[in-house]
């Protein structure tokens, strides 16, 4: 099944490259992020004007390059925003738009301004603080029209579903949403694995796609440790401490 996700992500890749706009530190490397793509401002203002994003405070938002426009309109907004660093490595922000000078809202969208304005939430603060996210917005390396994502490879979204499902911060029926430009929409009929969170609606540069909301297949498991990458525990802090705080789902 990896081998035959490479091949798809591959695919959906070669065409990516001819609308995707590079990142400064990782050129055109999209194993490395995900990347923002022409017509992302049109993305951004459909999902606006939708019923989940007028109803979700606070929502997720992936720290990917396509969804920098979100996260700042999301502020403008008057919504909170948690969020993660680069790879998960320092761990969960609250961006909270009442608590940062509106000056300087645009910044604390970003990746460099994120851990500036934003407060450091770790797995524990989630859990006891009972926060509830109303939606998880990512964008993906492609998608087919079922809302099964092919992201980067590393899992860095599945992961962020497992760990605040586990606290208690998201349910099943909880909306995941992915952003995509048109090119990265798969025809294929792809079977998610146990882990795979599958997207309830799918936000292209001319369209929104329309699953079944809060009925597609969502893990119910948490994070599935025997099947985490090498390395990945010992790279993540909030892995490590969800595992130290023994959660049973």
């Amino acid at each position: 099944m990896s081998s035959h996700k490479s091949e798809v992500r591959n695919e959906a890749w070669s065409e990516l490259l001819k609308v995707a706009k590079p990142d400064s530190r990782f050129h055109y490397n999209f194993a490395e992020f995900i990347a923002d793509f022409d017509g992302s401002d049109r993305a951004t203002a459909m999902f606006l004007e939708h019923s989940v994003f007028k109803s979700a405070d606070p929502i997720f938002i992936t720290p990917d390059n396509c969804l920098e426009e979100l996260r700042y309109e999301t502020l403008l907004a008057g919504k909170k925003i948690l969020m993660t660093t680069y790879g998960i490595r320092r761990g969960f922000w609250l961006l909270d738009p009442q608590e940062i000078d509106s000056k300087f809202l645009m910044y604390a969208s970003t990746l460099d301004g994120m851990e500036k304005f934003g407060k450091h939430l770790s797995l524990r603060d989630i859990q006891e603080s009972k926060l509830q996210i109303s939606a998880m917005v990512t964008g993906t390396g492609a998608i087919n029209m079922e809302g099964v994502r092919f992201g980067k490879g590393h899992g860095y979204f599945d992961l962020e579903w497992a760990m605040l499902y586990s606290v208690g911060a998201i349910q099943t029926t909880t909306a995941a949403v992915a952003f995509v430009h048109e090119c990265q929409l798969l025809h294929q009929d792809l079977k998610p694995e146990v882990f795979d969170t599958v997207c309830d609606l799918v936000i292209t540069n001319k369209r929104i796609i329309e699953l079944a909301l809060g009925k597609a297949q969502k893990p119910k498991v948490g994070v599935v440790w025997d099947l985490l990458a090498d390395g990945m525990l010992e790279d993540i802090p909030p892995l490590q401490e969800l595992k130290q705080m023994k959660i049973t789902i």
